[in-house]
């Protein structure tokens, strides 16, 4: 999801304001020119709330670029190396609204605390705290899946997402084994990460990657990942024999296609803790009350 500006369509480009929105620039409310941001962040007021944009400096950019960052729950904005950081300010200002539209939109986080619901390969299993030693398991008495977390509750989130990794790496090594025995190839390892650009990995030297998040995902999904990764140790590309190969190894390809283009970046919300900075004020996906 990006949005370029500048060039022939450039109204926004860097030196070209204009005077009427460079006054109103000046007129912008005192929270917003004194809140305190992070080095490499600019705060952008919209509707009473603010918004932090993170600025990346680029070499090769010659116009400013916002992009809407879903996985990561951030904007970003790419800006030639050498331009000013005043100009970049009026650029995020006058496309505020822009940017509040976008944010607002980002579902609200789901933190691994009790009494959240999380998906376990694609089920909703409600987060119980239970006395006892710091283990997890799951259970589905009642006619509710539960996820249950003994030990102190000030660890409770960390014992979630290390039980998600851990099940999420077993799902995926038994899957990449089972689709490189039919190919009748072997991977060199697999590593579980919490990546954003992508659900999966192949390196030239037969190292796997996957995100641990597949296994919030249904299995098929999670299936046809490690078959698209585990193919690509055959074909390093993405062509008609590749996809070919794919599809005798999974018979979900494109029902989990489907479901990760509308579901995944979805996923990257659980885990996320609503924390309030003083200096922005309450977090920007909550909804104004």
């Amino acid at each position: 999801m990006i949005w370029r500006f500048g060039g022939q369509s450039g109204a926004a480009q860097a030196g070209s304001g204009e005077p009427d929105y460079q006054a109103k620039s000046r007129a912008m409310s005192l929270r917003a020119l004194l809140v305190r941001t992070k080095p490499g962040m600019l705060t952008v007021e919209h509707g009473g709330r603010l918004y932090p944009v993170h600025v990346r400096r680029l070499r090769q950019a010659r116009r400013y670029t916002l992009r809407l960052d879903a996985a990561a729950r951030q904007m970003v904005m790419t800006m030639p190396e050498r331009a000013s950081l005043r100009e970049a300010q009026l650029f995020a200002e006058r496309h505020g609204g822009w940017i509040a539209a976008r944010m607002d939109r980002l579902p609200a986080p789901v933190p691994f605390v009790a009494g959240m619901s999380v998906p376990l390969r694609g089920v909703p299993h409600r987060i119980v705290h239970r006395p006892g030693r710091g283990t997890v398991w799951t259970e589905g008495g009642g006619g509710e899946a539960l996820l249950c977390v003994a030990g102190e509750a000030a660890h409770l989130p960390r014992r979630v997402r290390d039980f998600l990794r851990g099940e999420a790496r077993r799902d995926l090594e038994a899957a990449a084994r089972r689709h490189a025995a039919r190919l009748g190839v072997g991977f060199k390892r697999i590593t579980v990460r919490d990546q954003a650009s992508r659900w999966g990995s192949c390196s030239s030297d037969g190292a796997l990657s996957f995100s641990w998040r597949l296994i919030l995902a249904p299995p098929y999904a999670l299936d046809y990942l490690a078959a698209h990764e585990v193919a690509h140790l055959v074909e390093m590309n993405h062509g008609p024999r590749f996809w070919r190969l794919v599809g005798t190894l999974s018979a979900d390809v494109a029902p989990a296609r489907r479901w990760l283009a509308a579901h995944g970046h979805d996923l990257h919300r659980f885990g996320q803790q609503q924390e309030e900075d003083p200096a922005l004020g309450p977090p920007i996906w909550m909804a104004d009350i």
